[in-house]
């Protein structure tokens, strides 16, 4: 009897991950036709409705001594230049302040505001703070201090807010390249996910929105009253509660060609601790806004109420079942003598992973090559991964209080440690 379940199980999560990888691969292409096709309509008519806004670029800042200078120089270098700068230090006890003042003096004409606050209130705190106090701009940007911009970023991202309906843009965020597993495995991770987002565009389901060069429009933060600090994910936290007011005219979309770079975490500890907050926030968000899974109020896109609000539960729980899936394929595997499920898995993943290299927009040939050499080796790299995903889900449901009982969740913050070296596009 278990071994029949445990075989109908391993039959549903094949065939879901099947159809998800299907889909991504069909939709990032309509996407890719889609978008090479507007921006020749665009270049062709050159016609706005949003001509030249006001670009407000909120740079938080917690002990950020390493990178913050380098931030700060990839929006300087773009080529927009209608843009108010304000970097929210949080009581950093290190020389992020220093830094900031000092760039502001080596760049007098650089449209600079250092806001420095004397107790550490927690991110979400600090950008409501800038927000609403200094900020100018028709569309409100953030970028954590570790990333850097690509000099077209903000050029390219005022394009989308053309259409009406858009209120909100998620950048394509691509890992800074580090020689170790970790780094690998993360630059891999983020290339597939932001992939994805290709399709949740086409279908009006996009949901999350990371911190990193995510724009949106300032009447729409004023609308929802801004970030919330209930949970220790506050950009997570703000896309899907502007999606809870209603995503069918007011849109979140995917932008390929806003092209942001942040830092990789430098530990296996650290990767362990970030993705536990990512995913403790994920939950506590999909908890929040559970009412918009299967709405029929008519407010939402049916991708939006039936398949992703759904498939962020069910994806969580997949995690869960996943240690006992692969142990009853390595059973299968050994007791028939065959590894062919093995061997399945492991051309499936890595065939899908050089789907998503080699039509990569952004990557030049030499990246592409080098990129697809080390494909073959992903799929044993990813099981660190899936280990780190276990193991947030079930410290998740460790602290299941806190899913469940909202408040005062982010009293102060603190950031990784970063490396500081010296990075740029291409």
């Amino acid at each position: 009897m278990l071994l029949a379940i445990l075989f109908y199980i391993f039959i549903i999560i094949g065939l879901i991950n099947t159809v998800h990888f299907a889909a991504f691969i069909i939709g990032a292409n309509i996407y890719d036709v889609r978008a090479l096709a507007r921006a020749r309509k665009y270049k062709a008519v050159r016609r706005h409705r949003f001509r030249n806004p006001l670009i407000t670029i909120l740079v938080p800042a917690y002990n950020e001594e390493l990178s913050i200078e380098r931030c700060l120089d990839s929006i300087k270098k773009n080529t927009y230049k209608k843009i108010q700068v304000v970097v929210i230090n949080d009581a950093s006890n290190d020389k992020t302040a220093v830094i900031v003042r000092k760039y502001g003096t080596n760049f007098p004409n650089f449209p600079l505001r250092l806001v420095s606050r004397r107790v550490n209130h927690g991110k979400a705190s600090g950008l409501n703070y800038a927000v609403r106090r200094y900020a100018r701009g028709d569309l409100v940007m953030t970028l954590d201090a570790d990333s850097i911009l690509h000099k077209h970023a903000l050029q390219n991202v005022v394009k989308y807010f053309d259409s009406p309906e858009t209120v909100g843009v998620a950048a394509n965020v691509r890992i800074l390249e580090e020689l170790s597993v970790l780094g690998l495995l993360q630059r891999f991770e983020h290339m597939i996910g932001y992939r994805s987002k290709k399709m949740y565009t086409l279908l009006n389901c996009e949901l999350i929105i990371g911190g990193v060069a995510s724009t949106y429009r300032r009447s729409v933060l004023k609308k929802v009253r801004y970030y919330d600090a209930d949970t220790v994910t506050e950009d997570i936290g703000l896309s899907m509660k502007i999606v809870s007011h209603g995503n069918k005219q007011n849109r979140l979309v995917y932008a390929s060609d806003v092209l942001a770079m942040t830092e990789s975490v430098q530990t296996f500890k650290a990767l362990l601790n970030q993705r536990f907050r990512w995913k403790l926030g994920n939950l506590q968000n999909i908890f929040k806004y559970r009412s918009m899974a299967f709405s029929t109020s008519g407010q939402f896109s049916r991708a939006i109420a039936w398949y992703r609000m759904p498939m962020s539960f069910l994806g969580e729980l997949m995690i869960i079942l996943e240690p006992i899936v692969f142990l009853y394929v390595l059973y299968l595997s050994i007791r028939f003598f065959t590894p062919t499920l093995i061997i399945g898995a492991y051309m499936t993943i890595t065939i899908y992973l050089l789907l998503t290299i080699l039509p990569d927009e952004h990557l030049g040939w030499w990246s592409k090559l080098r990129a697809a050499c080390l494909a073959p080796l992903a799929y044993f790299v990813f099981y660190v991964m899936s280990l780190v995903q276990v193991i947030s889900v079930w410290r998740c449901l460790l602290n299941a209080k806190k899913i469940t009982m909202l408040s005062g969740m982010e009293a102060s913050w603190i950031s990784p440690k970063r490396s500081g070296k010296a990075a740029s596009f291409s």
